[in-house]
């Protein structure tokens, strides 16, 4: 065999998505970038697949032509499942560009065109009335063991039309992709292990990794069924209008007089950490105090992000009866959430209270260009999200960011870095493969149907 051969033989064993979509794309809403527009094209394409988005590219608008489209093609009603309180600004995205769509609360409310519900309300809906579903901030699919997780990928996968939708498909692991691609109906996770990865035994935590010689194919795989960008470059459009503004990163240490300022967006400082929680607690108050006072010194917008209960309670404290300060926190009604959140996006409410994992994710809060982190986890996808919610495509401003950090508690700076590397290292890969399947189309798996009955042969009927 020689090598184009061999070559042709390689791209054949490949595996890719098929295309279980549409065979003819309708006409697209002109409101659309044409990155956005690839986007749509491709997603109704292959029927299911992932939106890899980055933060203010438009994930949102995306998932509704996609959607709309889809629906339209089916029975006439789509899903979009988000994180709380974010339902209402997708309502709002909806109908500022003319789509069909409804906050709903139940199946009661269940009505034609595009319907938007909480995760936490999924099992208050029938998952059938409804032709095609998107989940909003989907990396809620992450986990291997969750319950949602599995509840969203059971529930809906008879659909023809699913699409996940996050900016942070796998903070954690190359693996957590195997979800996406079983929501999608593309692969079972457990396949998707056996295929591309293998168990390095080597390592004490007995952790995954992909096959060294099965790197490209696996990206190729990825890229069969889903699109990324962190840019709109890297799908071919201009980057105009899409720059970022500076933001600027401070490090505060609680043990100090005077603050220590630090200009990288993951930290420099690597140092182990003892009693980590013992000396969080036991600063909180401290912590608490120097992010109150910062907030508290200006006119500004500001977010104070906290790790526990119990720095919320010494930042509440710390500010006292000041006016404008809303909290959001794990324990609170849905309703209470909500009314605390629309607060703040209004300006009626100028300081917020919360955590990354309760309010980090799917809200735009451009006109916010102050934060302060009082406790960080060792969470890169929740320091992520939640600095992305001010540090945007339509942020105008410098965004500054500030971290209040007890001594030792460097050492979750060390773990985001490698985390944030590694997601990098992701997107890199997924624009490679990306470019080497440009004008690829996903392969079309075609049924067996012969046309001729099969015969015994005479020596078995003889």
């Amino acid at each position: 065999m020689n090598e184009p051969d061999y070559l042709s033989f390689l791209e054949a064993k490949t595996p890719r998505a098929s295309a279980r979509g549409l065979s003819r794309i309708p006409a697209l809403s002109s409101h659309l970038f044409p990155f956005q527009r690839h986007c749509v094209e491709f997603l109704l394409t292959v029927g299911a697949g992932g939106l890899f988005l980055d933060t203010g590219l438009g994930k949102t608008l995306v998932q509704l032509e996609y959607a709309e489209h889809a629906r339209q093609a089916t029975n006439g009603r789509a899903l979009i499942l988000t994180p709380l309180a974010v339902a209402r600004q997708v309502e709002r995205e909806g109908q500022r560009f003319g789509y069909p769509i409804r906050v709903i609360r139940d199946a009661s409310e269940v009505g034609e065109g595009i319907n938007v519900c909480n995760y936490d309300r999924l099992h208050l809906i029938d998952p059938t009335a409804f032709g095609v579903v998107t989940l909003d901030e989907a990396s809620i699919l992450k986990s291997f063991t969750g319950k949602t997780t599995r509840a969203l990928i059971d529930a809906f996968q008879s659909h023809r039309f699913r699409l996940p939708a996050t900016a942070t498909p796998a903070p954690n692991d190359h693996m957590e992709l195997g979800q996406y691609a079983e929501f999608c109906g593309v692969m079972q996770s457990n396949e998707m292990l056996s295929r591309f990865f293998i168990n390095d035994t080597a390592q004490a935590s007995q952790q995954w990794r992909l096959k060294r010689h099965g790197v490209e194919a696996f990206w190729d795989w990825v890229a069969s069924w889903c699109r990324l960008a962190q840019l709109p470059s890297d799908l071919g459009d201009a980057d105009d209008g899409f720059v970022l503004p500076p933001i600027r990163v401070h490090r505060h240490r609680a043990a100090e007089s005077t603050p220590t300022m630090s200009g990288g967006l993951f930290g420099d400082e690597q140092v182990s950490a003892t009693n980590l929680h013992t000396i969080k607690r036991a600063t909180a108050e401290k912590r608490a105090g120097i992010a109150a006072d910062m907030a508290m010194a200006d006119a500004e917008p500001w977010v104070i992000w906290c790790d526990t209960d119990y720095e919320a309670d010494a930042i509440l404290a710390a500010l006292g009866d000041a006016p404008g300060v809303v909290e959001v926190r794990g324990s609170m009604s849905p309703e209470a959430k909500e009314s605390a959140l629309a607060a703040f996006a209004d300006g009626s409410a100028r300081v917020m209270v919360t955590k990354p994992r309760v309010a980090g994710f799917g809200l735009n809060w451009q006109h916010c260009a102050r934060t302060v982190f009082v406790g960080r986890s060792f969470s890169y996808e929740a320091w992520y999200q939640a600095v992305r919610r001010f540090w945007r495509f339509g942020q105008s401003r410098t965004v500054d960011v500030h971290l209040v950090v007890a001594e030792g508690e460097d050492s979750i700076a060390s773990v985001i870095d490698r985390k944030a590397d590694d997601h990098a290292s992701m997107k890199a890969a997924m624009r490679a493969a990306m470019a080497r399947n440009k004008g690829r189309e996903a392969a079309t798996r075609v049924a067996y149907r012969p046309t001729h009955k099969g015969r015994l042969p005479a020596w078995l009927t003889a």
